[in-house]
């Protein structure tokens, strides 16, 4: 039950640690989204929450949703001001050269008949920014973690593909597909609220992650999250 995946909850905020394949907005294709499990989180309260930002569908991970109108504006311009602390977990297929880094590149979207849309680094994009550092190295794969300045569309995923030359395993898109789907998780978030506490919470490392040789030992390397404008 999606009421299980509860991180964190007051009367403004709710964070989930949503499942991976859970799209978060309702798919073309017709199948289950976030939308469906909204009825079951107003815990008492009348109005259903609403998700204040967006996890691609098979990110899995701590996402936030807002338990009234005031409360969903505030958040989405803390979001928008680049306020939020968010830290992501990743396996690459690949290793990245050096130990940490800023990925800045910026993103457009692109399209075409045949392939669909996907994210390219180009000058005519949104700038997008990314610190990353190395965790652990398995074999030919990695386990890194992001931390990222901008909130645009796939800019993980296209930043490890293009900046690091070392895809998120299982990305069907900017990589290949794997037997463990794909294995990036928004490990934590740190949202800031004027006059109260913090929203804040950490989403456990996924079965999926320990069944591709990063168990949760391999999260323990990563560094503890910071609060904004602290690093």
């Amino acid at each position: 039950m999606i009421t299980d995946h509860v991180l964190f909850i007051d009367g403004e905020a709710i964070v989930i640690d949503k499942p991976t394949g859970l799209p978060v907005d309702p798919p073309r294709d017709g199948a289950l989204s976030l939308e469906n499990h909204l009825q079951s989180l107003t815990f008492g309260f009348q109005r259903w929450p609403q998700a204040v930002h967006r996890l691609d569908r098979d990110t899995s991970g701590c996402l936030l949703l807002s338990r009234n109108p005031k409360a969903h504006k505030r958040f989405q311009r803390v979001f928008e001001a680049g306020l939020v602390t968010k830290r992501y977990l990743a396996v690459l297929d690949g290793v990245p050269t050096g130990e940490e880094g800023l990925i800045d590149i910026a993103l457009d979207k692109i399209s075409s008949e045949a392939d669909g849309w996907r994210m390219i680094g180009s000058p005519k994009g949104k700038p997008s920014r990314t610190h990353w550092r190395l965790v652990r190295v398995e074999g030919a794969q990695s386990l890194v973690e992001f931390r990222p300045e901008t909130g645009r569309t796939h800019q993980i995923r296209v930043h490890a593909a293009e900046g690091l030359g070392a895809p998120v395993a299982g990305d069907p898109v900017y990589g290949r597909k794997g037997p463990h789907g794909m294995l990036l998780h928004a490990a934590a978030l740190i949202v800031p609220r004027e006059g109260k506490p913090d929203v804040s919470a950490e989403a456990p490392l996924p079965e999926r992650f320990a069944a591709a040789g990063f168990g949760a030992e391999a999260s323990a390397d990563a560094e503890p999250i910071i609060e904004p404008g602290h690093g």
